[in-house]
């Protein structure tokens, strides 16, 4: 009798442990599921710029559809790509707004996804241009730039240090010299890390070369300081 209840005890014991595999296996604790991949590396940051969802870039055609994920948070924004940048993709505010953590400007932790392409349909989902503006005026024409080693605007991400810059092509130590055309003013800055654009600036550097009120540079060039 003792020998047959120490048999009924290691049964039950080894249908407990089965069980436990197999919820534990299927709320993924045993296996997690593996990363998505993502068409862009690096940071993501955002523009100043008006309008619903959307999103510029330097690697995919003006139509294309990305779903921007934030890992940190599960949120997710579905962007059309209306224009260039000097990223391989730069949000506007309101795609931001809805992937962002509070008081954070920049997404380091994401995945992009490739979902479709879509004729641009004008006016729908694309930034405000500064002449589209009541009482605006438009922006003055673009000086002929040659030799830019970056193409398309750039903007910034928030970071208390001194003026200095992230990229996606130059290594860290590279110096750069950026120069807003519109109002001629330079800064000089250092590549401390990886970002998903040509170059990205951080607060000092930005500040250095912003028109008042304005986070994107758009008529600029970029120089390779030897």
């Amino acid at each position: 009798m003792k020998l047959q209840r120490k048999h009924v005890l290691a049964a039950g014991v080894a249908v407990v442990a089965a069980a436990t595999v197999a919820v534990g296996t299927g709320l993924g604790f045993a296996d997690s599921a593996p990363t998505r991949q993502s068409v862009c590396s690096g940071s993501i940051t955002f523009s100043a710029e008006g309008g619903a969802p959307a999103a510029t870039s330097n690697q995919f055609p003006v139509g294309t559809r990305l779903r921007v994920t934030n890992l940190d948070n599960d949120r997710t924004a579905e962007v059309t790509v209306v224009g260039p940048s000097g990223s391989c993709v730069l949000l506007n505010t309101a795609a931001m707004e809805l992937v962002r953590e509070p008081g954070k400007n920049v997404i380091r932790r994401n995945v992009v996804e490739r979902i479709g392409d879509a004729a641009a349909q004008p006016g729908a989902g694309q930034p405000d241009a500064p002449g589209d503006r009541p009482g605006s005026a438009s922006p003055p024409a673009a000086r002929p730039v040659t030799g830019s080693a970056c193409q398309g605007a750039i903007t910034f991400f928030d970071e208390a240090a001194g003026p200095a810059a992230t990229s996606d092509r130059f290594p860290v130590g590279t110096r750069l010299r950026v120069t807003n055309l519109d109002n001629d003013k330079t800064t000089t800055v250092t590549i401390t890390g990886p970002s998903g654009s040509c170059v990205l600036l951080n607060s000092a550097a930005m500040e250095q070369i912003r028109e008042p009120g304005k986070n994107l540079v758009r008529n600029n060039t970029v120089e390779l300081l030897r």
